[in-house]
């Protein structure tokens, strides 16, 4: 990992990681694809929170690597997944930091979904 110069850059540009107390639920064409206790919420300027499921929770088996990729100055390059249940695909509806800037290391190995290319993101408290 390496060390981000644009915080120095754009000081008002706050991200914060906090943990998810409870239990998060990705559901996808019926299915669980993600189930996890050991989420992260990331904040980030004035972007709604986005929730980061670490990838050992995740169906694999479920997930397919495209070869879509975005870079982002905070947080580092993004690698992209598609979901496929049966019939049903939803492109590059994850994506991950897989070498995370290290102001954000606690990414690493971490999956985000696009709340609009999956059927349900369920937060239950604990």
């Amino acid at each position: 990992m390496a060390r981000s110069d644009a915080y120095d850059k754009h000081p008002g540009h706050k991200i914060a990681v906090e943990p998810i107390r409870g239990h998060v639920r990705v559901e996808f064409a019926g299915e669980t694809i993600a189930d996890s206790r050991r989420s992260l919420r990331v904040l980030e300027g004035n972007y709604p929170p986005v929730v980061y499921v670490p990838r050992e929770d995740v169906k694999l088996g479920r997930i397919e690597k495209t070869d879509h990729t975005t870079y982002c100055p905070f947080k580092g390059h993004a690698s992209y997944y598609s979901i496929r249940v049966g019939d049903r695909v939803a492109e590059n509806a994850i994506w991950s930091y897989e070498d995370p800037y290290d102001q954000v290391a606690e990414l690493k190995d971490c999956a985000a979904f696009y709340l609009d290319r999956i059927d349900s993101l369920t937060e239950d408290a604990q």
